[in-house]
């Protein structure tokens, strides 16, 4: 585990050998860029969605939100021009921009900032984040380019800048082909298959579990930043010897690869390796509502029994770092845990107060050799746990973890996180765990009740082609500079 195998030394030269005369793909394709994703885009509507690159799409392609963050991780204005706080920080008005348009050529107003809105916080919507919204009382739009928002509770103390994380992350949807639409219909809402957006880019075409086309948007305002590639095409690729080859090619000019492809691509002329932070957390995530870890014990066991910086070492090559809590160091509103040293011997003693060894399915995605998955069943059963891997087809997994039953016992999973947090708290839901909805309050529970055990930090690492310029790549993901890029010709 802590290199390549020899049968994988042998695929790697031989995609090098195949494909090393197909470079000239990428020149005939001009300034079309093919980023690959390793499963179709679950919902191109932000409402519908916890998908990490479809929400990145959403916000930096497709569609606007009233503010994004820099990459000091500061919010600044984006459709909303301005925004401030009165009534001692209970109300936020937000000033819009009137030069942006739906692609179909109607102007971006308030009213759909207000619909936006109105749909999310309705729990019929089903919108991820519904519990961020929760203290948000009125939304008025007193004219069509100003947003007013009224919050219930106590005063806060907010300083000018202050932004709830959700508003840099919702992006706002057209109102005028929606608004028809009842809020418990909006999966089955024709807008999702056809969108029409207002971002940098607009909709081409979408052929499912294969590609998404986006155009660069000829009107989209100058003060915003137009893109300068032609078109982006999202192109789904499961498999990782196809991405590497598809790379080397030449047919792909981004690809997220594993982590022991990482020096064979350093090594490539026309490839460039890109690293940076993710909010991502992936843990041993328990349903405590049944056996066996509706016991404590059960779960400290388990939590002791893994040795976290083995996976980062043996299955991560290194391109990690242990987790001991869902948040990175880093982050503004990050609580230091307690340690959690690995120790087999007191995960026995603790197995061995439960009477029957505790035995379980851990679920988890894929088809394949589950390496990950054979690590945590190796170090679990020296402690005593039996414990039989199941790998689920994405929606397959989805239904059983996320559907309203919680089918399972126990999950291997990441997490998608955001720069406020508010992915702590809708983990209450998954674990059966109360948690708090203010993230210091949060950290603090999943420390003192152990509802998932964190495995480990994730770097990103995306193999990108040479020939497109301007990339930045950071804890804000993959594509907040996809306007920036551009192609060497």
């Amino acid at each position: 585990m802590r290199g390549v195998s020899r049968f994988s030394v042998k695929m790697l030269l031989a995609v090098l050998l195949a494909t090393s005369a197909c470079g000239e793909e990428a020149t005939r394709r001009g300034a079309s860029v093919l980023f690959a994703s390793g499963a179709d885009l679950a919902s191109i509507n932000p409402l519908l969605t916890n998908h990490p690159l479809a929400r990145q799409v959403q916000r930096y392609v497709l569609l606007t939100t009233l503010a994004r963050y820099d990459s000091l991780l500061v919010p600044r204005p984006y459709l909303a021009r301005s925004w401030r706080w009165s009534d001692a920080g209970r109300t936020l008005t937000f000033r819009l921009r009137t030069d942006v348009r739906w692609h179909d050529g109607v102007p971006t107003t308030a009213g759909d900032v207000v619909w936006t809105l109105q749909a999310a916080r309705d729990p019929a919507t089903g919108y991820p984040r519904l519990t961020e919204l929760q203290t948000l009382a009125t939304i008025a739009a007193p004219d069509d380019s100003t947003v007013t928002l009224h919050f219930a509770g106590s005063a806060a103390l907010r300083t000018p800048e202050a932004l709830p994380d959700v508003f840099t992350d919702l992006a706002i949807l057209p109102a005028h082909l929606l608004d028809s639409v009842p809020h418990a219909r909006l999966r089955q809402a024709s807008w999702n298959f056809r969108p029409v957006g207002n971002g940098p880019f607009r909709f081409v075409t979408h052929e499912s579990h294969r590609r998404w086309v986006f155009a660069r948007s000829t009107d989209f305002p100058e003060e915003l930043g137009p893109a300068q590639v032609d078109r982006l095409i999202v192109v789904v690729v499961d498999d990782p010897m196809v991405k590497l080859s598809a790379l080397v090619a030449g047919e792909l000019d981004f690809a997220g690869i594993s982590p022991q492809h990482v020096a064979f691509v350093r090594r490539h002329p026309a490839l460039t390796i890109r690293e940076y932070p993710l909010i991502f957390p992936y843990g041993l995530v328990f349903n405590t509502r049944r056996p066996p870890f509706d016991d404590p014990r059960a779960r400290l066991a388990a939590a002791l029994a893994i040795d976290r910086q083995e996976i980062v070492d043996g299955y991560l090559f290194g391109l990690a770092t242990p987790a001991e809590g869902p948040v990175p160091p880093g982050l503004p509103e990050y609580v230091a845990p307690p340690h959690i040293p690995f120790d087999p011997d007191s995960a026995r003693r603790l197995v061995a107060q439960l009477g029957t060894p505790p035995r379980f399915e851990l679920v988890s995605v894929g088809s394949g050799e589950a390496p990950l998955e054979q690590m945590l069943q190796a170090r679990l059963a020296a402690v005593g746990f039996q414990v039989t891997i199941r790998q689920l087809e994405l929606s397959a997994f989805l239904d059983r973890v996320y559907g309203p039953r919680h089918d399972f016992s126990a999950a291997v999973m990441g997490i998608p996180g955001d720069v406020g947090l508010g992915f702590l708290q809708p983990l209450e839901d998954l674990t059966g765990i109360p948690v708090p909805r203010d993230p210091a309050l949060a950290q603090r529970v999943f420390a003192e009740r152990q509802p998932i055990v964190w495995l480990y930090h994730r770097r990103g690492v995306q193999a990108t082609n040479q020939r497109v310029r301007g990339v930045r790549m950071d804890m804000r993901g993959e594509l907040p500079s996809v306007t920036a890029w551009h192609v060497q010709q």
